[in-house]
């Protein structure tokens, strides 16, 4: 092999076939050619081993940055979006109202228009809650089975 050049410290590119040391010999996994094994310090072996669980902790904390990073960016732009959306709907539901009520005026007066609206909404909104409520419940059911469940498996298991 040929020699380091004293200035640069770089070895020079080989002219012939013969092949060059890696660029970066604490990424060989082998002992260097001219060194064994047994002439390696566990020091040696020991900070080679610090030195790669740094590495490897620095490209996780950078990987799981930058995952955080696109969350988080993912997160504002459904809120936006989803809130843009929610303020669309309820201004169409509003149009909606008031168009009801501006039809149902020459059949029914202004003030009738507006009691048979209302109560159709009140209707529809008292049907939802109970929808609701009775999910909510069967959730709570669920979870207090759940508690059931375990605190019985451990008195049988303990």
């Amino acid at each position: 092999m040929q020699g380091r050049d004293e200035q640069t410290g770089f070895a020079p590119l080989a002219d012939s076939g013969e092949a060059q040391a890696p660029a970066h010999p604490q990424n060989d996994p082998a002992p260097p050619a001219g060194e064994p094994a047994e002439t390696r310090s566990l020091a040696d072996d020991l900070e080679a081993l610090v030195d790669d669980a740094r590495t490897y902790m620095d490209a996780e904390l950078n990987y799981q940055k930058t995952r955080a990073s696109f969350a988080a960016d993912r997160v504002k732009k459904t809120i936006a979006f989803g809130a843009v959306a929610a303020f669309l709907a309820v201004l169409a539901l509003i149009g909606l109202t008031m168009g009801l009520i501006i039809a149902l005026t020459p059949h029914l007066t202004a003030w009738g228009a507006t009691a048979v609206v209302v109560l159709g909404l009140l209707l529809i909104a008292a049907i939802l809650a109970s929808k609701a409520g009775k999910a909510w419940n069967g959730m709570m059911a669920e979870f207090k089975s759940e508690d059931d469940q375990t605190e019985k498996d451990r008195a049988d298991h303990g």
